[in-house]
């Protein structure tokens, strides 16, 4: 009987993998946090890492517990991933209090990460609070100015800036200069949550120019996990080397075709995932 004999395989050894840490909470559920940034940045072509922030017990239909991790620990977290891993870009998600942001904007500060995305998470999809209200001030004196994009929805854009929620793109248009008053580089406030609109239209709001990203609203309750999805896209496709400008239109496509292809999925009985895999799943 002929032998066969097994082939040595060597893979060749990209040294400049992209990649990518999530600093946020975990999700239960699989649809937002720490779960849907790793689908999400896995997805769009990068390397996921994480640090998690707190712990939440969530569904599709709510959050019904949230347990923040010790401080000592995060801090441990970042260390270990900062001190051996070549992170390229950082999305800050979820980060429950101001104990832990002032956590996290200390690491940064001594890191250095080349790139900084960082999501305001306040409010789930289903209402429930997931930032202590007193927390708010601390993200803006300690983290914002780290960041070089924040991309607010409508009510965290409110909530930062003490406007009324814009209920129009002319409303959004006069949150602009307040936003720029924060000090982040640039921001990305979407405009998901004007529903009586048949487009879902983001601004990209730079120093001195603000451009609109236009999309088509899909009609589907799967929107679980939406912001979390783009604003860990953006960052994958900036340690690829995509300029903001690029990595932003490439995330809203992605984000935009992951909510397309949600309906795919049968995940709780709430407000479902997106489909972050929708275009492996094309290709089987």
């Amino acid at each position: 009987m002929p032998q066969t004999h097994a082939t040595s395989i060597t893979a060749n050894v990209d040294t400049c993998t992209p990649i990518v840490l999530t600093i946020a909470g975990s999700d239960s559920g699989g649809g937002a946090g720490i779960q849907a940034d790793i689908k999400a940045i896995s997805a769009t072509g990068s390397y996921a890492c994480s640090a998690i922030t707190a712990i939440t017990a969530q569904n599709t239909q709510g959050v019904s517990a949230i347990f923040p991790i010790p401080l000592e620990h995060v801090a441990h977290q970042l260390d270990a991933v900062f001190s051996d891993l070549n992170v390229v870009a950082v999305k800050i998600g979820m980060l429950a209090d101001s104990a832990i942001i002032d956590v996290v904007a200390d690491k940064l500060e001594q890191y250095q990460p080349q790139f900084t995305i960082l999501d305001p998470v306040m409010v789930a999809t289903s209402g429930d609070l997931l930032l202590a209200r007193e927390a708010i001030a601390t993200l803006k004196q300690r983290l914002i100015p780290l960041a070089d994009l924040i991309t607010p929805n409508l009510p965290e854009g409110a909530a930062l800036t003490g406007s009324p929620i814009p209920r129009d793109e002319e409303q959004m248009g006069s949150m602009i200069h307040s936003l720029r008053q924060l000090g982040a580089k640039a921001i990305l406030l979407k405009g998901g949550h004007l529903e009586g609109d048949e487009n879902s239209n983001d601004l990209f709001i730079q120093p001195v120019s603000v451009s609109v990203l236009y999309a088509k609203r899909i009609a589907t309750h799967n929107t679980h996990g939406t912001g979390c999805t783009l604003s860990a896209a953006i960052a994958s496709y900036l340690a690829q080397g995509e300029s903001l400008e690029s990595a932003v239109a490439k995330a809203k496509l992605y984000i935009s075709q992951a909510i397309a292809y949600a309906d795919e999925l049968s995940i709780g009985h709430g407000h479902g995932p997106v489909h972050h895999f929708f275009a492996y799943n094309r290709e089987r």
